[in-house]
């Protein structure tokens, strides 16, 4: 089999042509014959000017250039798309797939014996590692890493769980405007991820925990001088896997990787988003995973990080006090140690040297769990017969049992419209509804699902109560909040039939969520659903595909022609 620059030529009917006609261009940037001659470790560039949790990557890859070369292969870069979630319309979720199969093809169509990832917002890493599993050639990942703390009136601040509850207090007229102005310019002092276990930070963790990337590579911050060594031995590592040829995903991407995966997501009390991404890369894989296993899991994995949104402390505490492999040393008994793993060996190898902090606290023994369940619950019921997630770690302990009169909002629009009209009919114990907010509803299933509170009842210093919907919420945000509710309602699931004024029962320990009404007035108003109509700017292009092929958010939001043949879970 043919490697480095001799591999996957472009088709002009004479091979021997194709590769001449390809040295001669590429010698055209000064390379040698003796350069062109190694193995080649593809390197994804992700920076973009409108992406500052990537506004180190081109430190970064200078890093992995040198480790790649130091190990005797040829770096290459090539550019993908960047994705960043304040900055994608309608959300980074509807561009996630997009993003998948821009960093397939390019895997699949470039001359490159192995492929170093770098991402680091949301769904950037988990788009690569979707993309890299279906092209299959060696690869690693290289978190751009979080951001440092940012400090206000003595306290420390963090993107972005602080960013919603200081926005939480000024909407309930317990901050001024001036404060909270300030407090903008603090709350992001660095690039990076976001600071606490977010989305980006439990990507990252549930990444390591996969075996896709060198230990600790979670949480070292962005701005440290271990993240650019980290690059660098990153780069060293994918070149040695150019030459000898792995792991590929495959080999990586087992049963039992992805259950370690999802101890590690019960244990650091991650984001439910890391649900919908883990469910996505499976598909890709033979081993896809069914919604209750993550429930399973997290009926026996305790919640030890003691991080925001679910505890107090930031990315950058955890990286002191030992990161990942110190979790795992705490979780091994949960843990398939003998999973392979990208560095060579096994996890077990891979985290045999860890830093062993005395005193710490964020990172908690078993003996002294932050939560004796994990963070996530699954439920089911008549409103989510496909399933639906709830972040306990995160939700206020009195709603964990509560029945009360649903406020139905119909669309992310008509609940931005009217969601602080003084006129709206709710109190503390209703249970605020949205719909049409899904995968295919919103669409692109955005981070709406954080419905914020009332205005007039955030001013009676209401700062929780029961919210549910078909869409998502950032894994920096907290509350007692339903969400990924499936089938959604665009397309006809249960959630698309209630009203306003049904009473609604949470039952967190039955696992159960369900609209007080008999099947017979439930048919009733099935036959006479109406399903949306389809948008006019989701009637060609990316977003008609988007629509036509979308899955719902059990199975992970993937297109469904780009899952793994074995099939469903």
């Amino acid at each position: 089999m043919s490697n480095g620059l001799r591999q996957g030529l472009t088709s002009y009917g004479d091979t021997e042509f194709s590769l001449f006609l390809r040295k001669a261009f590429i010698k055209g940037m000064g390379y040698s014959d003796d350069a062109l001659d190694r193995p080649i470790v593809g390197i994804t560039d992700t920076y973009s000017d409108f992406n500052p949790c990537h506004g180190n990557v081109p430190q970064l890859i200078e890093a992995v250039k040198r480790g790649v070369m130091l190990a005797g292969a040829m770096p290459m870069v090539f550019p993908t798309i960047s994705i960043h979630e304040s900055f994608a319309f309608p959300t980074s979720m509807f561009l996630r797939n997009l993003m998948a199969m821009d960093t397939e093809e390019m895997i699949r169509a470039l001359p490159v014996d192995s492929v170093v990832l770098i991402g680091g917002c949301d769904k950037t890493i988990p788009a690569q590692i979707m993309g890299a599993a279906s092209a299959d050639k060696p690869a690693i990942v290289l978190p751009t890493g979080p951001m440092l703390v940012g400090h206000f009136k003595g306290e420390q601040l963090g993107a972005c769980t602080d960013c919603r509850r200081l926005w939480g207090e000024f909407r309930g007229e317990r901050m001024s405007g001036e404060d909270i102005d300030v407090a903008n310019g603090r709350l992001v002092p660095s690039v990076g991820t976001c600071g606490v276990m977010g989305t980006a930070s439990t990507i990252s963790c549930m990444t390591e925990a996969l075996g896709l990337s060198l230990p600790g590579s979670a949480s070292v911050p962005a701005v440290h001088a271990d993240r650019i060594r980290m690059a660098e031995a990153t780069g060293k590592r994918a070149a040695e896997m150019a030459k000898g040829a792995g792991p590929k995903p495959s080999e990586i991407l087992t049963e039992a990787a992805f259950r370690n995966a999802i101890v590690t997501l019960q244990a650091i009390g991650g984001s439910t988003n890391g649900v919908v991404h883990l469910s996505a890369i499976a598909g890709r894989t033979k081993n896809p995973i069914a919604l209750e296993t993550y429930d399973e899991v997290g009926r026996d994995t305790p919640v030890l990080v003691d991080l925001k949104p679910t505890g107090q402390h930031y990315m950058e505490h955890f990286h002191q006090a030992g990161g990942v492999p110190r979790l795992m040393q705490e979780l091994k008994d949960l843990l398939a140690l003998d999973a392979k793993h990208v560095a060579g060996g096994t996890l077990g190898d891979a985290i045999r040297n860890f830093e062993d902090v005395a005193g710490q606290t964020v990172i908690r023994p078993r003996n002294a769990p932050l939560k004796s369940e994990g963070g996530l619950v699954v439920l089911r019921g008549n409103l989510a017969p496909r399933g639906a997630v709830l972040k306990q770690g995160a939700a206020a302990a009195k709603l964990m049992q509560h029945e009360g009169r649903a406020v139905v909002f119909d669309s992310v629009a008509d609940m931005t419209a009217r969601i602080d009209d003084p006129a709206l009919d709710v109190t503390a114990d209703d249970i605020l509804v949205m719909r049409n907010a899904g995968p295919i509803g919103a669409p692109g299933m955005p981070e709406a699902g954080y419905i914020p509170i009332p205005k007039k009842l955030a001013q009676q210093g209401v700062k929780d109560m029961v919210r549910i919907s078909d869409a998502r919420m950032s894994g920096t945000a907290f509350g007692t909040i339903v969400l990924h509710i499936s089938p959604e309602s665009a397309v006809g699931g249960p959630l698309a039939l209630v009203r306003t004024g049904d009473r609604i029962r949470l039952d967190v320990k039955a696992r159960r969520i369900d609209v007080l009404i008999d099947d017979a007035e439930m048919k009733k108003r099935q036959t006479e659903w109406q399903p949306p109509p389809v948008p006019e700017v989701a009637q060609r292009g990316y977003a008609k595909l988007y629509l036509e092929h979308v899955q719902q958010a059990d199975e992970g939001c993937d297109f469904d022609f780009l899952a793994h043949p074995s099939g469903k879970p």
